[in-house]
């Protein structure tokens, strides 16, 4: 299984430095460009550079990250593009953009979370490949048919990712309809989020946001959720995530994998944890996000989660009102960790 890295603007050359490390494992280097709105921010807020530098610099790292061999998509997912959502303006500056990072780097994809950008691009680039974006939350062949003039391949809803019977039927489809199939592997968002759209409004919302004088922050409803210890106990049934040690349960069914890692302060662990198959560590660390501080001085270690795990989960009814089985292996897997 081949991985898709995010690009996570920094002031130093760390990325680059572990992405060339594992390249043998990375096919995709994804990354916003401009002042698109995206699916998640990553800019520090604290940081010295003004927004020319930010753009200087993240076209010298894209120059170097190219040499590497990877292919190149540009995130257009924002989850809302207010006014600009079908303007004349908006579409030319989409296709300067293209021709721009075209002209200069291995740009073969775009990921969107629009189907008007999608028509867009199939009618005026066509030899750039259209990806639906996760935050679509598409999980059935019909979602995907509703789409297929416009989507060349689809990122399957999170929530599936341990369902077999959900992931083979849309793989079958994808198969029959030239189409390819993606999943994200390390998402730390918790199962059926009522609040998950909401969340990416704000988010594509949030330069205008930071305009105002705000009466609440929001970081997500999974932070308020898992404060409670009684929550905390279930989280390993709630999430979809994959483990590095499991990937090779899903050949066959994804004709590869996404690694979150924008803005995760762990994107090196996480890659290289993918790349290895393998982890060593405190489980929540490699998902972003990373919920491990409301946990301390709790830690779930990974090496300790059942062998069985991915096929297990694959297979089950997910009647979990009827099941402690993951209840146990997170358990099994809690440890506490103590003072020096």
């Amino acid at each position: 299984m081949k991985f898709s890295v995010g690009y996570p603007f920094r002031e130093d050359d760390r990325f680059i430095e572990v992405v060339s490390r594992h390249k043998e494992s990375l096919s995709e280097l994804y990354f916003s460009f401009s002042d698109f709105p995206n699916g998640r921010s990553q800019i520090a807020a604290n940081s010295a550079l003004s927004r020319w530098d930010v753009f200087e610099k993240q076209k010298e790292d894209l120059e170097r990250l190219s040499r590497l061999g990877l292919s190149f998509t540009l995130l257009l997912n924002g989850n809302c593009y207010g006014a600009d959502a079908q303007s004349r303006d908006f579409f030319y500056k989409i296709g300067e953009t293209l021709d721009y990072l075209g002209a200069r780097y291995p740009l073969g994809c775009v990921t969107t979370t629009s189907p008007l950008i999608a028509k867009f691009i199939k009618q005026n680039f066509g030899t750039i490949v259209v990806r639906a974006s996760v935050n679509m939350e598409i999980g059935t062949a019909q979602g995907m048919d509703y789409l297929a003039d416009w989507f060349d391949s689809f990122y399957l809803k999170r929530e599936y990712n341990r369902s077999l019977d959900r992931i083979t039927a849309a793989r079958n489809w994808c198969d029959r309809n030239g189409k390819k199939l993606y999943g994200l592997a390390n998402s730390g968002c918790l199962n059926e989020c009522s609040a998950h759209h909401f969340h990416d409004n704000l988010v594509a919302h949030e330069a205008e946001i930071a305009k105002r004088d705000n009466a609440y922050q929001f970081e997500g409803q999974c932070w308020e959720y898992l404060k409670a210890e009684g929550k905390r106990k279930r989280w390993l049934s709630m999430t979809n995530f994959i483990r590095p040690e499991d990937v090779p349960a899903y050949e066959g069914l994804f004709d590869g994998m996404k690694l979150a890692t924008r803005v995760s302060r762990h994107f090196a662990k996480i890659i290289e944890a993918y790349a290895q198959a393998s982890y060593n560590g405190n489980l929540p660390e490699l998902l972003e996000p990373d919920h491990s501080g409301l946990f301390y001085p709790q830690v779930t270690d990974n090496a300790s989660i059942d062998p069985q795990f991915a096929q297990t989960v694959l297979h089950c009814n997910k009647n979990c009102g009827d099941c402690n089985y993951c209840i146990q292996v997170q358990q099994k897997a809690t440890m506490q960790l103590k003072e020096f």
